[in-house]
């Protein structure tokens, strides 16, 4: 058992290293001159809940520090619906004139996002929309998924005075918009000159310095935020990919050290892999105390069932951290995928080592009966007397339906073939199984 709870101590101390990092490094700054403070805060690579984490924070940074003005500057490819929601509030809910800059693009989720800013402005190889929404599989999402995303972004066009209707083709492609390159069947993407049309951008610029110069921010003070360590670790963690290695190194760590003799680089893999799980989770703002309970009184009932065997603690225990997994994140779906994926490699080598290995090492030698009672370990079976078949003789006691009889002066213990046979009576040895002696009595006629 003390391989248990070194385990479980490892992975306390561990989580608790982990845990010690600091969310962030402080901003940089860059004095430009004296006057207003601009806050510069990048959107870029996937949106996903990582990113909604460093958004809150330094958007709220920038609040404390009573801006002037914060520039969003955008380029991503999209992400997460429910990440773009949720950033969606958090720009409703900023009091300072924002600017979304699109330096690239600005797609999918990305487009979502800069509709909430006061201004847009793009660089001259700008590009934002096409903003259907689809499934992690790569198709189309359900009709009530896209009903709800198109109602999504109108929305948001039109909390910003701008019309909906290019808005929604952006994530409709049902709407037909020829002039703008987008018939039916395609989404509306808009590049500078189409956006500035529609009056989805107030203008083109090459650089920052340019849209400073415009906004009348060019003597300001920039504040650049820059992603912490720990949210830049959340949001690779928290990637679907990495996710599902995370999860299955875990398993995988669990079986190799179960079929191995003390602690050693499987457990460490196993422990880390599951800390660094929950670490991205809690830090991106999916995992909150409730998960991390669920997940002690798993570990707690999963030690438990090596000291009270039954299954029962151990299967509850599993049923917990599973729990805590799906808790922990803000796509079931994907959850699912992964810890199938997990548990089906984790299963397959499980095999594999019972196989090859058998269970001679590690702790699974001592919970699982593994003996056989072979000759070889010095068992004797018992001797099957089939020379006895045909022996006659008499009940020495009643049979209901065993008894003793007696044969060549021999006792024996016999059983009749089921039906009560009375004291002194002549029988015959009709069957020999094992140790089991069938007789049957003999009638008058026989005899």
């Amino acid at each position: 058992m003390k391989k248990i709870f070194t385990c479980a101590t490892s992975f306390a101390i561990a989580f608790v290293m982990l845990a010690s990092i600091q969310t962030g490094f402080a901003p940089k700054v860059q004095a430009e001159g004296s006057g207003k403070l601009v806050y510069v805060i990048p959107i870029e690579n996937e949106v996903e809940r990582g990113l909604e984490a460093f958004l809150r924070r330094t958007t709220k940074e920038a609040a404390e520090a009573n801006a002037d003005h914060i520039i969003f500057e955008i380029n991503t490819p999209g992400g997460a619906v429910e990440a773009a929601d949720n950033i969606g509030q958090i720009m409703q809910e900023i009091t300072i004139p924002t600017t979304a800059y699109i330096r690239s693009r600005a797609l999918s989720a990305g487009s979502y996002i800069a509709l909430f800013a006061d201004n847009i402005y793009m660089n001259p190889q700008a590009t934002m929309g096409a903003s259907g929404i689809i499934t992690t599989d790569g198709n189309a999402a359900d009709a009530k998924a896209q009903s709800y995303w198109r109602e999504a972004m109108g929305s948001a066009a039109e909390a910003g005075g701008r019309d909906r209707i290019y808005a929604e083709a952006m994530a409709d492609a049902s709407i037909d918009l020829p002039e703008y390159n987008a018939p039916e069947g395609e989404f509306l993407t808009l590049g500078p000159t189409k956006a500035m049309e529609v009056g989805y951008s107030e203008g083109t610029v090459n650089h920052r310095t340019e849209l400073l110069a415009i906004l009348g921010l060019d003597e300001a003070e920039i504040v650049e935020a820059k992603i912490s360590f720990a949210e830049s670790v959340a949001r690779f963690l928290t990637n679907s990919l990495v996710v599902s290695i995370l999860l299955t190194l875990a398993g995988l760590g669990l079986v190799l050290e179960l079929y191995s003799a003390g602690f050693g680089v499987a457990g460490i893999v196993s422990i880390l892999s599951l800390i660094l799980f929950f670490y991205g989770h809690a830090v991106a703002g999916l995992a909150g105390l409730e998960v991390f309970v669920l997940l002690l009184i798993g570990i707690g009932l999963v030690i438990a069932e090596f000291f009270v065997p039954g299954g029962i603690l151990g299967g509850l225990g599993v049923l917990s951290i599973i729990g805590s997994l799906f808790l922990a994140t803000n796509n079931i779906f994907t959850m699912g995928l992964s810890i199938l994926t997990a548990l089906i490699i984790t299963i397959a080598v499980a095999v594999i080592l019972y196989r090859k290995i058998g269970l001679q090492e590690g702790i699974l030698r001592h919970i699982i009966l593994s003996d056989q009672l072979t000759a070889e370990r010095g068992y004797v079976p018992v001797e099957e007397r089939k020379d006895l078949v045909g022996l006659k003789g008499k009940t020495l006691t009643p049979l209901r339906p065993a008894g003793t009889g007696l044969f060549n002066g021999s006792r024996i213990d016999i059983v009749s073939e089921g039906t009560f046979i009375s004291g002194g009576q002549a029988v015959e040895i009709v069957q020999v199984s094992g140790g089991r002696v069938v007789v049957r009595e003999i009638t008058n006629e026989e005899a």
